[in-house]
């Protein structure tokens, strides 16, 4: 079974952190939330998530990736927290699949790990993306780097994390149960 861990901060944006996770459970991976502090963290709208463990209190490398929901206070949080950044540049020389949405890919240019790669974020901060190249698609994979915009694409992040793991069959199932490919179809005959 896959495995991926999800980096909670106080500050982090629900829809992203809760949306990719219930996605990549429906495709059959294991989710392990992962709080800097007290496992109880607070997001921007102030919903409360338990996380299922801390980033002291062991092993976190054995994942198969790790994601980083955005929000700014905890995007913030994440860019600037000397654990995390280690954590980031871990998974990077293993060659494990690094996952961040909105404000969140600023903790991966703090890492130290965009050079060469192309992704994407929340509009507002393009301008702290300096070592990639800039993409204003939706959803950016770029090796084993992959970046979404908002919270509006934390549904289509989550099937391309499920697919770049490996699990595009679940990922097409995912996307038919929820209606997320009768939607994309909609707007398509709508458009």
């Amino acid at each position: 079974m896959k495995r991926i861990l999800v980096l909670l901060a106080d500050g982090f944006e629900e829809t992203e952190a809760v949306t990719a996770i219930d996605v990549l459970r429906r495709g059959g991976v294991e989710v392990v939330l992962c709080a800097l502090g007290d496992l109880l963290v607070e997001g921007s709208r102030h919903i409360v998530v338990k996380a299922d463990t801390t980033i002291d209190s062991g092993e976190l490398t054995d994942f198969d990736g790790i994601y980083l929901p955005g929000g700014t206070k905890g995007a913030m949080t994440l860019r600037d927290d000397p654990r995390v950044q280690k954590l980031i540049r871990c998974y990077k020389e293993q060659n494990k699949k690094i996952a961040a949405i909105c404000a969140a890919p600023i903790a991966l240019e703090r890492a130290g790990i965009l050079k060469g790669e192309t992704v994407t974020s929340n509009p507002g901060f393009r301008s702290h993306i300096k070592d990639a190249d800039y993409s204003e698609d939706l959803v950016v994979v770029s090796g084993n780097i992959i970046t979404s915009r908002a919270a509006g694409t934390t549904l289509p992040i989550g099937l391309e994390m499920l697919r770049q793991l490996g699990l595009k069959e679940e990922a097409k199932q995912v996307s038919r149960d929820m209606l997320f490919d009768a939607l994309m179809t909609e707007k398509e005959t709508i458009g």
